[in-house]
């Protein structure tokens, strides 16, 4: 027995005006300090003001928001009592958002004992609202979210299907403001999700369409973003499919590259698309060694011919094509400091909750030696 589950979705052009229509007394929103500079804060708050609503801002959330900042801004929400908590922003925001509103209708959890088993009741408090201001996490239209414990340095995968947004509002005009390099980084991690998810041992049939539509808009959409932010065509293709391999990590789960990117990010701190990114195509060689009929599938539906390789070489060009390290040694991790992290590495990868979903899971020695060979840039041949 399986469950597909989904957020109402608003997407479009002028998506946000939706909020004006909504019913409620207060809101809280969740996002970070650069989004209230930016003024986009402000656009939610006036449409928020329209429908009557009194909004309070939590702008504390940091990249790979930590277990103290969930616990500061769930008792922001116990201050207020909110009956919207909105979460604004990229992956991190939204993730916030989601444990800041488990912890305010469970003040009596820990945020590392939300789980997926136990039942928490949700919804007698608040409805959450995600909206995206990046276009990669597709965190708005699932229920898991990552925390980082800074002391252990390490993340957590966390959540409960109660977590899922009650309404996600996808307006490209939000994503418009991204750098080429934040374009470039998000639009990896859509790539890495829809292509994990496809191929992953979770699978099924109501994630696979969806996945694979992810994978034809990144390839064809997410260079004219790179190059043009302006492209409003292109922004609308990319925020859309952020959503649509979103829909995978809640109904599915994510693989590999990921379980080495969570482990990597938990102690380096590199941009998490980024990071899954440069690991994707060196899992998928090592999954493809013995499993390579779902890679083969991808690549039949996006009209190539030659079937896993030939999808692996054109996700490293078009990484190149954005200007992506293709190594762990590119992204910026001294030697010394990633040897001296080896064995906590592996160690927090083999740990990771999306390790299970991978066709070919990795021995101990196959895990530390697929990190040497991401840190070399050496093509996985075992």
């Amino acid at each position: 027995m399986w469950f597909f589950k989904s957020p109402e979705i608003v997407f479009g052009e002028d998506a946000l005006s939706h909020l004006a229509g909504i019913e409620g007394e207060r809101a809280l929103i969740v996002t970070d300090r650069n989004l209230v500079q930016l003024g986009l804060v402000d656009r939610v708050r006036e449409q928020l003001a329209q429908a009557g609503i009194e909004a309070q801002v939590f702008d504390q959330v940091e990249p790979d928001p930590s277990l103290g900042t969930v616990k500061a801004g769930a008792q922001a929400a116990l201050e207020l009592q909110p009956d919207w908590i909105i979460g604004l922003g990229g992956g991190s925001c939204l993730d916030a958002a989601k444990a800041i509103r488990v912890l305010y209708e469970r003040p009596d959890l820990e945020p590392e004992e939300i789980n997926p088993i136990e039942p928490l009741g949700l919804r007698g408090k608040a409805r959450l609202i995600a909206i995206p201001t990046t276009s990669g996490t597709g965190a708005e239209v699932g229920w898991a979210f990552v925390l980082t414990d800074p002391q252990e340095r390490r993340k957590l995968v966390l959540g409960t299907r109660e977590s899922f947004p009650d309404l996600a509002i996808l307006d490209p005009a939000l994503a418009a403001g991204m750098p080429p390099w934040l374009t470039a980084d998000t639009g990896m991690d859509v790539l890495t999700h829809a292509v994990e998810i496809y191929a992953g041992n979770w699978h099924n049939d109501f994630v696979d369409g969806p996945a694979l539509k992810a994978i034809q808009l990144v390839f064809t959409y997410l260079p004219r973003a790179h190059r043009d932010g302006s492209d409003m065509e292109a922004r609308e293709h990319m925020h859309n499919a952020a959503a649509l391999a979103g829909f995978g990590l809640g109904n599915a789960n994510a693989g590999l590259a990921h379980a080495m990117g969570h482990s990597v990010g938990g102690v380096f701190h590199p941009p998490h698309g980024r990071t899954v990114g440069l690991l994707l195509p060196y899992t998928m060689e090592f999954v493809a060694r013995e499993q390579p009929g779902r890679y083969a599938e991808i690549a039949r539906f996006v009209g190539l011919a030659e079937g896993a390789a030939s999808l692996i070489a054109k996700i490293r060009e078009l990484s190149q094509e954005l200007g992506q390290p293709a190594s762990l040694r590119e992204l910026g991790l001294p030697e010394a400091d990633f040897q001296a992290s080896l064995d906590d590495l592996v160690e927090k990868a083999e740990a990771d909750a999306t390790l299970i979903n991978s066709p070919r899971i990795p021995s101990t020695a196959e895990l530390r030696q697929l990190f040497l060979y991401a840190y070399e840039g050496k093509p996985v041949d075992f």
